[in-house]
C-alpha cells in the first residue's frame, strides 16, 4: 500500500490532521488563499512545525493536495 492514511505521505497526513483537526489552525488556514499562504503566516507567528514535529514547510508534505483540501474547508 502506498501513501499514509490516504495522503501521499505521513509528512502531508500529519500536516493536514493538525490543520483540520486543531480551530485555530483551521480557522487561519480558511483565511489563507493557499498552504504557502498558511505556511508563511504560521513562520511568522514563531510555529515552524506541527505539535508532532514535521516541519509545516517540509520538502516532503504534498502542498497541492494541502491546499485543495484548504479549498475544500
Amino acid at each position: 500500500m502506498q501513501g499514509y492514511n490516504g495522503w501521499a505521505n505521513w509528512e502531508t497526513w500529519n500536516v493536514a490532521l493538525w490543520i483540520g483537526n486543531d480551530e485555530s489552525l483551521y480557522h487561519q488556514a480558511r483565511e489563507c488563499a493557499n498552504y504557502q499562504e498558511l505556511v508563511n503566516i504560521l513562520w511568522e507567528c514563531g510555529s515552524k512545525e506541527t505539535p508532532d514535529g514535521c516541519r509545516w514547510d517540509d520538502v516532503k508534505v504534498d502542498g497541492l493536495a494541502i491546499c485543495e483540501m484548504m479549498a475544500d474547508m
